[in-house]
């Protein structure tokens, strides 16, 4: 080897050390473990409302309009608790509003059990709205760590796979519990992992950001910038893609005798691509993120395809393998677009409001889908997904041009040019 040339260091070991950094900074591991077990309700509490009540009461309608009552209460109340939090801090925001979520969950598994009227379902649903969004809240966290710092975006890549594998596997775990244990074992699972998440959460004051109090009256709303808009209804669709495959895989594993597969089934969107967004996270792709999201898009698009062609068990698994493979690069390099086009003063609530998105869509995937799959069956609940799937890539290659200009501050005036 030539003198003073060191050896270079392989892509593999490269992306652990990038991963490895951001865990070295004090306090990162706890909050970033306690948070990822407080949003595995996110994905959880919705699909487990879903299985609860299609088993206990046998309509898929009433199933998906009480888990859309809450998944869609939960998307705007989630960006106000936001708002409120970066006016008084974490601590103080986020331990009321969780107990409420907790009791009303319980409340919602009560009413399922004992057989309350269906108003005791959505009023319950309803209050369990409540939840915060801790994906928001840990992002503030690493931004408070690591603020102008290339280890910044390392951290949103892992947390972008993090909220990907949540959705995936928390998901399975609550169609799981529900298939095998009892009808409401999901959604009590979802309950307990929401408490037990969030007061480990709470409790780490070290790393929780400070309040921002000041001129917080002429603040505008980070949903008054057009990235935000754009990214949120993209993602509004990609939501709706969840809760769509989610659904169908749920019936139509039942219709072909094996209910038990849906949990496994589901849990396969994970594998492939929790492993692609580890390795586009530590990547450094030249092209303007605005044009990988249109590329993702393309690909999740391409991929629902397979699913309107299923017709086992296995088919079914390897569709969704398939379709799984571009939602880690969506989410990674949608969450990049807001974290690169709105300022850190707002950064939690725009945050939370690309969460919104998700939530909204999830909401109206699983009432459409419902209806779709009650009216004409299982494998038709699938051109729901590959509708939704359209429609996201609609509206991000119509909003382009916006999503490449440079970011604004909170008072409307650009400060950072685009890239």
């Amino acid at each position: 080897m030539p003198a003073g040339h060191a050896p270079q260091p392989s892509k593999r070991s490269a992306m652990s050390n990038l991963y490895r950094e951001i865990f070295r900074a004090p306090g990162t591991k706890g909050f970033a473990a306690a948070g990822f077990v407080a949003r595995l309700p996110i994905a959880m509490a919705p699909i487990g409302i879903v299985t609860m009540l299609s088993q206990t009461r046998g309509e898929y309608w009433l199933a998906g309009a009480v888990a859309a009552a809450f998944t869609l209460t939960n998307a705007f109340a989630a960006p106000q608790i936001s708002r409120l939090v970066d006016r008084f801090g974490q601590s103080q925001l986020l331990t009321p509003t969780a107990a409420v979520s907790v009791l009303a969950f319980g409340a919602l598994m009560l009413a399922t059990r004992l057989d309350w009227p269906a108003w005791t379902l959505f009023a319950s649903a309803l209050l369990a709205a409540a939840m915060p969004s801790i994906p928001a809240m840990v992002r503030a966290r690493w931004t408070e760590i690591f603020r102008d710092r290339p280890e910044l975006n390392t951290a949103f890549a892992f947390e972008s796979v993090a909220d990907e594998l949540v959705y995936i596997a928390g998901a399975s775990l609550s169609v799981g519990l529900s298939v095998a244990v009892f009808p409401e074992a999901g959604l009590l699972a979802s309950t307990v992992l929401l408490a037990a998440g969030m007061a480990a959460f709470v409790l780490q004051r070290g790393t929780e950001p400070m309040a921002r109090t000041a001129q917080t009256g002429a603040r505008r709303s980070a949903i008054a910038l057009r990235p935000v808009q754009l990214v949120t209804a993209a993602l509004v669709f990609v939501g709706a893609i969840f809760a769509t495959a989610e659904i169908s895989t749920v019936a139509l594993t039942r219709e072909l005798g094996q209910p038990d597969a849906a949990s496994l089934v589901i849990g396969v969107y994970a594998i492939g691509s929790f492993v692609v967004g580890l390795i586009l996270g530590a990547l450094n792709l030249k092209a303007p993120l605005q044009r990988q999201l249109l590329a993702a898009l393309s690909v999740v698009l391409l991929t629902t395809l397979p699913l309107l062609l299923v017709g086992s068990v296995p088919g079914l698994a390897g569709a969704i393998f398939l379709s799984g493979v571009a939602i880690s690069p969506t989410f990674i390099t949608a969450f990049g677009l807001i974290e690169r086009r709105v300022p850190p003063e707002v950064l939690t609530e725009g945050v939370t409001w690309v969460m919104t998105g998700i939530g909204i869509g999830m909401a109206l995937g699983a009432f459409v889908s419902g209806l779709v799959v009650d009216t004409f069956g299982p494998r038709s609940g699938f051109w729901v997904s590959v509708t939704a799937a359209s429609l996201a890539l609609l509206t991000v290659a119509l909003g382009q041009r916006n999503l490449g200009e440079a970011r604004t501050d909170a008072m409307g005036a650009r400060r950072v040019p685009a890239e």
